[in-house]
Order: structure tokens, then sequence, then C-alpha cells
């Protein structure tokens, strides 16, 4: 079996070589923008892909931490979210993701996610098929009425147990009495130094009582299997793939619209800016995702009751 580790490409150079120099092509067309002709499409798509990344959760006001900003007090993010980082300090990774938990908890779904929520719902009574393949980690697309997701890098309000490995949704707030008004953001903020007898250890198996972690994929873990297997079906199989609010630099995720794209088969990215793989495409929509992708999944005209 494959084993396939979540990474960002610190490889970027070379991912990049990859989706900018497509076998047997010198001069790529530069991707449309023509609505219409998209909507010719996906008027007749039967099997429609969605992956989305980042940029639809930051429409929400959800941070990103992605890019020269993307700290935690005095740490990048990305240096926290490793096995490794829990190891030598679970404590501060716990409040870490409190703040990231509490924050979302503050945060609605916004017209991305409404509107591909509504496009799901609306198509699957016509005997169309929406999935939603997320690297988002917020279950914003849950919230919004999305119900085919698969979540390639977890949730944070899931956890998993650290002794037998049993993984339940949870949502309290605060997770744990010790990490209620920690996690403050700001640099200056100490930590908090929690022992970890009292931060989450609630297994709910009987007699375990380990203590929990974050059920997301960390750097350098690998993706859950079954939710990677079933992403590959849905994306053999479509005839029309988006990608939406993604930076197109982690990976694997970085190369399914790619590949979706070398079969031939119709590809949309809509995005604030250009990624890696734009050239790939057959479409590309600038601009906030919560204005591009509404008009873009509206009832086609071809659509009656």
């Amino acid at each position: 079996t494959r084993m396939i580790v979540l990474g960002v490409s610190c490889r970027r150079s070379h991912l990049c070589a990859i989706l900018r120099t497509p076998r047997g092509s010198h001069v790529m067309a530069r991707p449309s923008s023509d609505l219409s002709e998209f909507r010719k499409i996906f008027s007749g798509a039967k099997k429609i892909a969605i992956l989305t990344g980042a940029g639809v959760s930051a429409e929400s006001g959800v941070p990103t931490f992605r890019g020269p900003g993307g700290y935690w007090r005095k740490w990048q993010a990305q240096s926290l979210a490793t096995p490794e980082a829990f190891s030598r300090n679970p404590s501060r990774v716990w409040e870490f993701y409190h703040y990231r938990r509490e924050v979302m908890l503050t945060k609605q779904p916004n017209p991305a996610h409404l509107a591909i929520a509504e496009c799901e719902e609306r198509l699957g009574r016509r005997g169309r098929q929406v999935t939603v393949i997320t690297q988002n980690i917020d279950e914003l697309h849950r919230r919004a009425g999305s119900r085919s997701i698969l979540e390639l890098h977890g949730s944070l309000f899931r956890t998993r147990c650290l002794s037998c490995g049993h993984e339940a949704p949870n949502y309290q707030s605060p997770i744990c009495a010790a990490l209620q008004g920690k996690g403050a953001p700001d640099p200056d903020a100490e930590d908090a130094q929690i022992p970890e007898h009292q931060l989450p250890r609630r297994c709910e198996q009987p007699g375990c009582r380990g203590l929990l972690r974050p059920a997301v994929v960390w750097f350098g873990e690998a993706l859950d299997s079954e939710v990677l297997a079933h992403a590959e079906k849905v994306l053999d199989s479509c005839d029309l793939c988006l990608v939406v609010g993604t930076s197109s630099v982690v990976y694997p995720a970085a190369m399914f619209a790619p590949q979706v794209a070398s079969r031939g088969v119709p590809v949309a990215e809509f995005n604030m800016e250009d990624t890696p793989a734009t050239m790939r495409f057959r479409f590309h929509f600038h601009g906030p995702c919560g204005t591009t992708l509404p008009p873009a999944l509206a009832p086609h005209e071809t659509e009656t009751d």
C-alpha cells in the first residue's frame, strides 16, 4: 500500500516545474475566463469534483497561517503542526489548536460555501453528483449544508487518542477547563505550560482515558488511506473539476487537479491569484470565491423541476 504524506513544497520549485511543463506542450494558452463557456460544460456534467483550500475559509475571516503572516505568537504555524512539536510541548500545541477552535466557532460559511452546498443539493435531486474534497479542517462546508465531503486533512472538531487511536467528534468549548481563556495569539503572550494530566484526556474507550490530540493530519504524517482512496475514485470518474481557493503547493492535493486535467477533463480554477497549476487548466476565474463561484454554480437554464 502507498503512504501519501502531507507536505508543503519546499519541493515547490520542483512541483512548479512538473506543473508548468506538460509533455508534448511548448506554448500554453492562457486559461479561459469565459463564464458562459464554463456554464455550458457545467450544464452537462454528471459527476462534479470540487477541490477547496484555505482561500475559501479566508473569506469567512478564518486565519490561514500561510505566507509571511503565518505566525501564532512567535512560532510559524507550520512548525506547531507536527507530531514532533506535540511530543515536545503538547500544552503549546493544544493552546494553538484551542485558539483555532474558538475562532472557528465565531465564523460562518460564506457565499462560496453556500453556493457549493446548494449546488450539491439541487443537482442531487436530478441524479447528478457533487463531491467536495477539501484541505480545510474548519467544517464550514458541513455547516453550509454540504453532505458529500472528503476532509483530506481531518477536522479541528475531532480528537484522536494517543493511547488507543480512537477518534471522536468534539465541539466542547473550551475542550478542557485548563485551556479556558488560553491560546491568545499575541507574540508577547506567555505559554500556559499546562500539565499533561490537565490537557484533553477524555478518551471515550472503556478504561483508556488517554491523552487526546487534534485529529488533523500534521506535516510529515500520512493521509488517511480510506479518505485518499475515496478522493482518487471521485477524481478518476469526474467529468468536471473545480479548484477553489487553493494555492496548489500543499502535496498531495496539489497534484489532484493537474492529474484530472491530464486526462482531458475540464478543470476550472477560482482563485485570487494564479497558482503553479493555473496554466494546466481550461478555465481560471480571478477574484474572491464568494463573488465568482455563486454565478458559476447557479441553476442553468437547462435545469427544470
